[in-house]
């Protein structure tokens, strides 16, 4: 839209109400929500298990994708998803250990010129 505006030229640019919907969904539900529950996230939950993310995401797109799309599903694809989320639960259920922190170092006071 940005490219067609600079150029304009909106000949080739063709809105229909499901793309409309589409880029509605990406920027409230991609965008939005998805970044601001990862910000969160990143406050209240281990970086190991916040990092996650990137891994189930590949999986939950072949599938919606199988389902919605109707693609196909392969045995390899079935094989490699079970990994990927096989992995994630031994990460996410890994107990994470605080390390010791180290008694804290003195002030310094500046000096003065």
């Amino acid at each position: 839209m940005l490219l067609a505006l600079a150029h304009r030229d909106f000949s080739r640019a063709v809105w229909t109400p499901r793309g409309v919907g589409a880029v509605a969904y990406l920027v409230v539900g991609g965008s939005w929500i998805g970044y601001t529950s990862y910000i969160w996230l990143l406050g209240h939950v281990p970086t190991s298990k916040v990092s996650t993310y990137a891994y189930v995401n590949p999986v939950v797109a072949v599938f919606l994708g199988w389902l919605v799309l109707k693609e196909p599903v392969d045995k390899f694809i079935l094989s490699g998803s079970s990994i990927v989320v096989a992995s994630v639960i031994l990460v996410t259920s890994a107990k994470v250990h605080a390390k010791a922190v180290a008694e804290e170092l003195p002030t310094v006071e500046a000096v003065g010129d």
